[in-house]
């Protein structure tokens, strides 16, 4: 019997009244869950995300609070509006977990993909990413961290999300970007061998116009002292919001 390859487990949580715009938490649970259960799953293949839509700070607090709603034993990278953090920050410190800032990041969107420049692609050989290549991105993505947790992570994008890839005379990619399950396309990368061939231009002009074809909303996150990247996206017309920074932290026991 063939193996399933991936089990990709969402939770979706709305908090308060929602006559107002909403504010946006949103929380990635990177871990795996009882293997008990799916008896079946090898270490690496359960990935799990929660995410969480509330207009009410307290709110917020309280449902984060809630173990049934995240498990604060487990291993998490967490994603969240800067404006959240303080919330964040305390219920890790009630909790005695350890909480790290890994990054601050830009919100890029490209509204009008008319603006995307025209990009000269022939002799560039494109494809997808595949399970052969997990180990290849985790080993490149800075934020590689725990081993099963990044493991799984990328599996979940690889697996379940669009990603495109550069691939060299033998067939291997050199160059690639996939898409989160926020729908946000990232961890573009190339192989320092490989730069200065315009292969990140085609990936992501690859990228913007297949999500556009299919009616998904274009947009990225940038860190903030990325500014290679950020002139990259500015140039193909993506626009930034000043006022929303998304942080990534990772959380664990102390």
């Amino acid at each position: 019997m063939a193996r399933v390859q991936s089990v990709y487990l969402q939770t979706t949580v709305f908090t308060g009244n929602w006559t107002d715009n909403c504010q946006r938490l949103c929380v990635l649970c990177v871990f795996i869950q009882d293997l008990k259960v799916f008896s079946f799953l090898q270490e690496d293949d359960l990935f799990r995300e929660t995410v969480i839509f509330t207009t009410d700070p307290a709110a917020l607090k309280e449902t984060i609070e809630n173990s049934s709603v995240i498990d604060w034993t487990k291993y998490m990278l967490i994603g969240t509006d800067l404006c959240h953090m303080d919330i964040l920050t305390a219920v890790a410190s009630d909790k005695k977990i350890r909480s790290n800032r890994l990054s601050a990041s830009r919100l890029l969107t490209l509204e009008d993909v008319s603006r995307l420049p025209s990009i000269d692609s022939s002799g560039i050989s494109l494809s997808s990413l595949n399970e052969s290549h997990i180990d290849m991105v985790k080993a490149k993505w800075k934020f590689s961290g725990k081993e099963g947790a990044a493991k799984s992570m990328i599996r979940n994008m690889i697996v379940n999300f669009p990603s495109c890839c550069v691939l060299d005379a033998e067939g291997k990619p050199v160059s690639w970007i996939l898409t989160y399950s926020s729908s946000a396309i990232g961890m573009l990368y190339t192989l320092p061998e490989h730069r200065r061939k315009g292969y990140a231009k085609v990936l992501v002009h690859a990228m913007a116009r297949r999500f556009h074809a299919e009616a998904y909303p274009v947009f990225c996150f940038i860190e903030e002292e990325n500014i290679v990247s950020y002139r990259l996206f500015k140039s193909f017309g993506f626009t930034e919001d000043p006022s929303y920074r998304i942080t990534c932290n990772s959380s664990e026991f102390s």
